[in-house]
């Protein structure tokens, strides 16, 4: 007989230490002696999560909830699911944990960060909130509640979190590179100084990425386009030769795009649906006005934003059976010749409904979604389409400056400004194509008209939306949905017209990506 106490205190220490293989072996000495015993199945279980092994770590973890109805193994069951892409079983799961009252600080955080991740901020609120008061030191925790009293639009109480956070870890660049974008910064307050001098001592090549954003955004608020674009170009000049980026590779899905659907290709019935309920995409460039009409739409009764979702492109890519760490490549493209469009069409409904909250209809404003026009289309006929444009140089500039996710390689092409110029054309041919392949089905809706004119443009999107007129759509900023995109503030506030024309105090710096532009035919 092994002594079952003393493997399990064997087994916690090695995972403490991350001997990962130790507590593989110690755990299934004890699961051998003691099938039911539940803290073995869950310590392997996240043992294999820290090394990988996903599908291994989530039977682990099963095993483990079915032996006992604990909060911290749900939370974690959770997260493993989120991180699995099942986010409607994550949902499910993080609610079952909260159900059972868990106290621990550490669970409470977990839960948290799974609603976060699904874009469920005003579930995520309460859950840091009670993380923090239960381990007020932890810096990594008062990150996370700050965060989503960000997204939710609290965000007085969000930079007092963010301070805190900077407190205990002075060199917790994140928080500070968040703080940075709470709030327009002005002489008499900002953080250049501090934000300077954590710079001149990083020796890390993303923590460095962030600050110079961060001094970016802060000069750019205080008016000091010089330093803007100096930090700008030093921190992007790094990361794309970090990163080895090659517009050619985005080229290459845009072409494989425009030479397959030109093509007798992805066609077929698509999922049957009542127009009533069927789903609106909002799309096009990033920071081109997508969360704007976003608001505007879901101010509407009959309608709801269940954000940016990944659905089409997790759907499309099971459904194509392509292994490539790319959602969307040329070989994806092909092989998704063969598939469907109703039955992408349900996997896609059927991933989208945890999102919902209601009977209503639902947006997914996923911007890049513009790539996947011809798929939705055809999967779902009923779908209405939204294309934000904005002012050619305006996108680039914006999309330029703009840290996006560092782990997420679509953005990849926002580091070097003329990359991003070729980006826009791409995506402006794309648009041409998408508008002559589906004749009536994409309502295009320039940022600066709808800025200038709401009303009109505002009724031209619901009727595009088959939507009945309603006045709450202009009173967007009254919506107390939560917020996850850089244009948190501005939407909270009335028709914001600062961000048309802002191009125009970088001229200098922008003269190339104005002339590749202007040379591919666009007017600037």
């Amino acid at each position: 007989m092994i002594d079952l106490a003393a493997h399990h205190r064997a087994a916690v220490a090695a995972l403490n230490r991350g001997d990962h293989d130790g507590v593989r072996r110690l755990c299934r000495e004890l699961i051998a002696h003691r099938p039911d015993h539940a803290d073995s199945h869950f310590l392997l279980g996240m043992a294999e999560a820290n090394q990988g092994r996903l599908p291994a770590a989530l039977v682990s973890v099963q095993n483990a909830t079915r032996l006992r109805s604990s909060p911290e193994y749900l939370a974690q069951l959770a997260r493993l699911l989120v991180i699995a892409r099942r986010d409607g079983e994550a949902l499910a799961t993080a609610g079952q944990a909260l159900a059972l009252q868990p106290t621990d600080a550490l669970t409470l955080d977990t839960i948290g960060g799974v609603y976060s991740r699904l874009g469920a901020h005003k579930q995520a609120v309460p859950c840091f909130a009670q993380a923090v008061a239960g381990n007020p030191n932890h810096p990594q925790m008062r990150f996370n509640y700050a965060a989503s009293l960000n997204f939710t639009g609290q965000f007085a109480a969000a930079e007092e979190q963010y301070e805190a956070a900077i407190a205990l870890n002075p060199r917790f660049v994140k928080a500070h590179s968040s703080l940075s974008s709470v709030r327009t910064q002005t002489a008499d307050h900002n953080h250049v100084a501090r934000l300077e001098a954590l710079l001149a001592t990083s020796t890390d090549s993303v923590d460095s990425l962030h600050l110079h954003y961060a001094l970016a955004k802060e000069h750019e608020d205080l008016r000091n386009p010089e330093a803007v674009f100096h930090h700008l170009d030093t921190a992007n000049r790094r990361r794309k030769v970090e990163l080895g980026y090659d517009i050619g590779f985005d080229r290459s899905i845009f072409e494989a795009l425009k030479q397959h659907f030109a093509a007798d290709y992805f066609t077929g019935e698509g999922a049957k649906l009542d127009p009533a309920q069927a789903p609106i995409f909002v799309l096009g460039m990033p920071r081109t006005g997508t969360t704007l009409v976003d608001r505007i739409l879901s101010s509407h009764p009959t309608v709801e934003s269940a954000g940016e979702l990944q659905v089409m492109q997790v759907g499309l890519k099971r459904l194509a059976g392509t292994t490539g760490r790319f959602a969307l490549d040329p070989e994806t493209i092909a092989a998704a010749r063969s598939l469907q469009p109703a039955q992408l069409g349900q996997i896609y409904l059927e991933g989208a409904a945890p999102y919902r909250k209601s009977e209503r209809r639902f947006i997914d404003k996923l911007p890049l979604n513009f790539l996947y026009i011809g798929y939705i289309a055809r999967a779902l006929p009923e779908a209405k389409i939204v294309c934000l444009r904005r002012h050619p140089l305006d996108t680039v500039w914006s999309n330029y400056r703009h840290l996006f996710a560092t782990n997420f390689s679509y953005y990849s092409y926002s580091y070097d400004l003329l990359d991003t110029a070729a980006y826009y054309v791409m995506f402006d041919e794309l648009m041409r194509f998408w508008q002559q392949l589906f004749p009536g089905r994409i309502l295009q809706v320039q940022y600066e008209t709808l800025v200038e004119h709401q009303e009109e443009q505002t009724r031209r999107l619901l009727d595009h939306c088959g939507l009945a007129w309603n006045e709450l759509c202009l009173n967007f900023h009254e919506n107390q949905a939560a917020v996850a995109t850089p244009s948190k503030s501005q939407v909270r506030q009335p028709m914001y017209r600062g961000a048309m024309g802002r191009w125009r105090r970088y001229e200098r710096y922008l003269q190339p990506a104005r002339e590749y532009v202007r040379a591919r035919g666009i007017e600037i």
